[in-house]
């Protein structure tokens, strides 16, 4: 290699390391607006809040907003996308260390409730928000769709097992189960997150797998 290609592979590599470098920096801003902008939504409601607080709330101006955004419809449609592939993963990865289909439900609720308690604001705008926007309704229906099918799985592996009815109606049932660990994240959130909604986990999966009826 002469010294003419020696420079200009060196050039290359430092244009490759400022790419880099821009595509951190704007990783880093992109992901502080949209927590930024969860934080806004959840302390005054979509409709009240505005692009100037959101912008202040990440140190920015105005104007940058829309480098990565259109509008505040944008926004919250990408910070939900964002929140739901996040948690998903980490849903996912729970239910596989699981051995059997009551320990899968059983990491999977845990999961669940963790992700929401460890972020207040994220359970705030989709127990108190999203679900009254009907311009993000399909994508809400998609969210759902995703954890049912994960329910419809762990349902259908305890029926093979032998561990859960083969009479069941999954469909009921998982609707049943997304249902009450929605109406425990709502109750927590009404309640200001004052107890560990963690704590809530196992007498949930106790109660979908025991019942109400007494022996």
């Amino acid at each position: 290699m002469n010294l003419y290609s020696f420079i200009l592979r060196k050039g290359d590599t430092g244009l490759q390391n400022n790419k880099l470098d821009l595509q951190k920096n704007k990783s880093e801003k992109y992901n502080k607006i949209l927590n930024s902008a969860g934080a806004v939504f959840a302390e005054y409601g979509f409709y009240k809040a505005t692009i100037a607080q959101i912008a202040a709330r990440a140190g920015v101006a105005d104007g940058t907003l829309y480098l990565y955004f259109k509008n505040k419809d944008d926004i919250l449609y990408q910070f939900i996308s964002f929140k739901t592939d996040v948690v998903f993963k980490k849903m996912r990865a729970a239910v596989e260390k699981g051995q059997n289909a009551e320990e899968k439900l059983r990491y999977l609720i845990r999961c669940h409730l963790e992700e929401f308690q460890n972020d207040k604001n994220m359970a705030i705008i989709f127990q108190s928000e999203v679900r009254y926007l009907r311009d993000i309704e399909s994508q809400i229906k998609d969210i759902s769709k995703m954890y049912l099918d994960l329910l419809s799985d762990i349902i259908e592996q305890g029926q093979v097992e032998g561990s859960m009815r083969q009479d069941l109606f999954v469909g009921l049932v998982k609707r049943f189960i997304l249902g009450a660990v929605e109406g425990v994240i709502s109750t927590w959130v009404s309640a200001a997150g004052r107890y560990d909604l963690v704590s809530m986990a196992d007498p949930l999966v106790d109660l979908f797998l025991t019942g109400v009826r007494g022996e």
